[in-house]
């Protein structure tokens, strides 16, 4: 059953598909995807190609635009779009600590989220093209972790593929999740730099904070405890291009003078709150580390266990001498699963997922040796979330893919200026640049 009404600009219709938990059990259990389409009001009754667009996380549902925001307006001068809500995620079965426990108990669950990774994605979107565009190949837009998923695309399934488009999203093939973190830690240290000198007054700022964390670990409203590390992991704000500045606002009103002495401002509070809460997207948790493990070595928090190798992320060291305190990025540890309510019922799941060693490969390097289908990617230079180097690797894999560098963008290139990126990228997949 599906359902269209309309918005400024745009004919919407939301659709409904079923599909195997386990692909290589088609008549096993079941899940529900959900997925908006969308058209441009003037071109809702003509035949358009299909662009399918893969949010980036995982565990994101697709972007929730009203009219033709964002890169939105430019696809629909040309196609019919799908925003897929990937399985677990947004209107689709959900993936949480409410509907988790009905799996049984942590060794259960953490099989049941095998299945969320870019292999069932990708396979979750071939069984439902045929109803969506009669057969006919589509173009995918991958954001990035749906960049990823569209590599897997192109290793396991690229008949289904018109085109492929990938902004901040092309992983390595091979790196396992410790190369990944090793690689990641010295670009976060390049990008704290930059903030503070941008904004130097924020280095006393943070110190005093952590200070105080360390000596108080205050309970925010919805039971989130903040550590020193938590605090810390705002640093992940500074991959988006608005990134800094919302951490120099966020730092500069955190204390407020109270009849017990200096405090946490209540907005402070809850606005760090609403930063390093999970609840509405616990599979980026989850999953976070599981996406790159493709052979029989753990992951074994591996984000936690690599940042070891770093001292000087060590908040109590930093503290103890005059150095800047360094912010952490996009990665997850284990002490989330302690500290944040939507995340505490699931802690034993993610040891499970952490000590598993049968992961099955998520590309295939052959195949992408002769890829046929035209691919272009938008590389962020020193992309905070995605390193340079293992996408370039990866662009010399992938036969026939080309590549747009640049420094114009952070991560978030696609929303900050979508129109000039999208229109970027088709050009070069046309070979029209």
């Amino acid at each position: 059953m599906s359902t269209s009404y309309r918005q400024p600009g745009v004919v919407l219709t939301d659709r409904h598909f079923t599909v195997p938990l386990d692909h290589d059990r088609p008549t096993g259990e079941s899940i529900e995807l959900f997925a908006r389409e969308v058209v441009a009001s003037v071109r809702a009754g003509q035949e358009l190609p299909w662009l399918v667009y893969l949010q980036g996380g995982p565990g994101f549902g697709a972007n929730r635009f009203v009219g033709r925001q964002a890169w939105l307006g430019r696809a629909l001068e040309e196609y019919r779009v799908l925003l897929l809500d990937q399985r677990g995620t947004g209107h689709s079965t959900p993936a949480n600590r409410q509907t988790l426990p009905l799996r049984g108990g942590p060794r259960e669950q953490a099989d049941h989220l095998t299945h969320f990774r870019a292999d069932s994605i990708v396979r979750d979107c071939e069984a439902i093209r045929p109803a969506v565009t009669g057969g006919a190949p589509w173009t995918v837009l991958g954001q990035s972790f749906g960049g990823f998923c569209a590599v897997t695309y192109l290793s396991i399934a690229p008949e289904g593929l018109r085109a492929a488009l990938l902004t901040g999203g092309l992983p390595s093939l091979d790196a396992h999740a410790d190369d990944v973190y090793r690689a990641a830690y010295p670009r976060i240290e390049r990008k704290v730099a930059a903030h503070y000198a941008r904004y130097p007054q924020d280095v006393e700022r943070a110190r005093r904070i952590a200070e105080h964390l360390i000596g108080h670990e205050p309970v925010l409203p919805g039971g989130h405890r903040l550590t020193v590390e938590g605090f810390q992991s705002l640093g992940i704000l500074l991959g988006g291009g608005e990134g800094s500045h919302r951490l120099h606002y966020l730092l500069e009103h955190a204390f407020v003078r109270t009849a017990q002495g200096p405090a946490l401002s209540d907005a402070f509070q809850e606005e760090v709150r609403s930063l390093l809460s999970y609840a509405g997207h616990p599979l980026y948790a989850l999953v976070h580390e599981a996406v790159y493990a493709q052979d029989s070595r753990p992951t074994a928090w591996s984000a936690e266990r690599v940042r070891a190798e770093f001292p000087q992320f060590d908040a109590a060291k930093t503290l103890a001498g005059d150095e800047p305190l360094l912010f952490t990025g996009e990665s997850v540890h284990p002490w989330m699963f302690d500290t944040d309510p939507a995340l505490r019922p699931l802690r034993e799941t993610a040891e499970e997922l952490a000590a598993r060693t049968d992961w099955t490969p998520l590309y295939d390097p052959a195949r992408l040796a002769v890829n046929e289908v035209p691919v272009a990617a938008a590389v962020y230079h020193d992309d905070m979330y995605v390193d340079t180097g293992h996408s370039l690797r990866t662009a010399r894999a992938v036969r026939g893919l080309r590549t747009w560098v640049t420094d114009e963008f952070e991560h978030d290139g696609v929303r900050a200026d979508g129109p000039r990126v999208l229109d970027r990228l088709l050009a070069l997949s046309r070979d029209e640049v």
